[in-house]
């Protein structure tokens, strides 16, 4: 896969080591940067987050309304970053509880998406987790930490352009195509 260059881009916005803050701090063009003068290896790797798909009694799916940049006052799926030193589960529980106030009770892995999440000018390049989730009860449901609100949307109705993350997009098209037949 064939990463597209642009402003955001680490290789355009990172400029001084880590390590020594040295200005020679050279990028290869492809996905490392090279200190010249203490000889640090940095990689731009794929940082791990989770995306949720929750499911009402009805089959809509919840969706949730962005409090913050990027893509402020778009649709999203619950979820976020998986903290360092936390499985992607824990990170799913965590992530339902700080938004929703949602306690999970199952989950399942549906797949995984590739993001670039730009946020401050730059590019988190994420590897997005996609979960399956059934919760306790939606009784004491309601938005917290970086989301403005929340709705439950039938799959047939969802307007795409309301959706903010492309990775989002693909996440939801691919569930969609998982229960098309139950759509018609």
């Amino acid at each position: 896969m064939e990463i597209i260059k642009h402003k955001t881009h680490p290789g355009n916005v990172i400029r001084y080591c880590p390590r020594c803050g040295s200005e020679s701090f050279l990028f290869d063009g492809e996905k490392a940067f090279k200190c010249q003068t203490c000889r640090f290896h940095f990689f731009i790797n794929s940082a791990c987050a989770v995306a949720v798909i929750i499911l009402n009694a009805e089959g809509d799916m919840l969706f949730t309304r962005r409090a913050v940049d990027p893509h402020k006052g778009m649709l999203d799926l619950p979820g976020g970053f998986v903290d360092p030193l936390e499985s992607a589960e824990e990170s799913v529980i965590r992530e339902i509880k700080e938004e929703l106030n949602l306690d999970v009770v199952s989950m399942q892995y549906m797949a995984s998406f590739p993001n670039d999440y730009v946020f401050s000018n730059y590019s988190v390049f994420t590897t997005d987790l996609c979960f399956l989730c059934e919760v306790k009860s939606f009784e004491h449901m309601h938005a917290k930490d970086d989301i403005s609100g929340y709705e439950f949307i039938h799959p047939g109705d969802i307007d795409f352009n309301q959706i903010g993350s492309e990775s989002i997009k693909n996440i939801v098209r691919a569930y969609i195509r998982t229960i098309s037949s139950d759509l018609d």
